[in-house]
């Protein structure tokens, strides 16, 4: 029986058992890339994570939404943040634009969900003066660690309206789909949920793997990165971003992501021997203490 302190530690752990794993999503795009293209990996990405989910869902005997409407808002949720999000990096990626780019154009997102909150208001919406100058921090850190990146990927790192056109989508698909959720999803088990998310998703995404003419070339690699795709990030890091979510406000949850390249640079290094430079160290530094304002509790008057 867990207790109530080793709830509260785990509650407290989760957005950075999150950012840790969501940081991985780049370097499976570096292994899984070059042999799947963007869609085909990604429909069998969710095929086979609803094969993990189902069978634990029938044996712990997990229940079912119950309504058409909230099926209805998880499925709107999966095309936006599953098929929306991750195709359009993956895409976009695929279609020549370097990560450090994409990575920061999907970046933006904790500043359109604090612009969108503080438009439409409300009790709770409402986004503080240090919340605003930790967004904006955490932006200006996030410059700071991609910068290195910016055409350091030979010819085929370029943005074009193509390629930039995909990205914007996953930036807008993230956006939305955080807010939707958060408005519109009533909290239901983790595993159901990301279920009917990923159903709606494959279903948006198996047409379009009839456009890709490349065939998926399996290997070691692309074994690889597809299993760690299924079971880390989509197992793990989509569900904890479901519960997130629920849990806690859209501005704080999407400030998190600022983190993610930061920690991805961190991996990088760890793996690739990739450099990382005082102006990468002065990024990461940024922010993280960026992110600090923005999910700091407020001072009790």
């Amino acid at each position: 029986m867990v207790s109530p302190k080793q709830d509260n530690a785990w509650l407290r752990a989760m957005p950075w058992v999150f950012v840790l794993i969501w940081s991985t999503g780049f370097i499976v795009a570096r292994f899984g890339m070059p042999h799947a293209p963007p869609m085909k990996f990604l429909a069998v990405r969710y095929a086979l994570s609803m094969a993990c989910f189902l069978p634990w869902i029938l044996l712990a005997g997990v229940k079912w939404p119950t309504t058409r409407t909230q099926w209805l808002h998880l499925a709107v949720t999966g095309v936006l943040m599953h098929a929306g999000y991750l195709g359009g990096v993956w895409a976009a990626v695929k279609a020549g634009m370097g990560s450090g780019l994409s990575a920061l154009i999907v970046g933006i997102q904790p500043v359109l969900t604090a612009i969108w909150l503080s438009s439409v208001g409300g009790q709770g919406a409402q986004v503080s003066r240090r919340q605003w100058v930790g967004l904006l921090l955490g932006f200006a850190g996030l410059v700071l660690v991609v910068s290195r990146k910016f055409g350091a990927g030979g010819p085929g790192d370029q943005a074009n309206l193509f390629n930039l056109s995909f990205a914007v989508m996953a930036l807008f698909s993230i956006t939305a789909g955080t807010l939707y959720q958060k408005r519109f999803v009533q909290s239901c088990d983790v595993r159901s949920a990301n279920t009917v998310q990923l159903a709606a998703a494959l279903l948006v995404t198996l047409p379009l793997t009839l456009l890709e003419s490349e065939p998926m070339r399996w290997n070691a690699e692309l074994a690889g990165a597809m299993a760690w795709s299924v079971l880390g990030l989509t197992l793990g890091g989509s569900s904890l971003l479901y519960l997130l979510i629920q849990r806690g406000a859209a501005a704080t949850v999407s400030s998190l992501m600022y983190l993610v390249p930061p920690c991805t640079a961190l991996i990088a290094w760890l793996l690739f021997d990739e450099p990382v430079t005082a102006v990468t160290v002065a990024g990461i530094a940024l922010t993280a203490f960026g992110v600090s304002l923005v999910v700091r509790s407020p001072k009790k008057p």
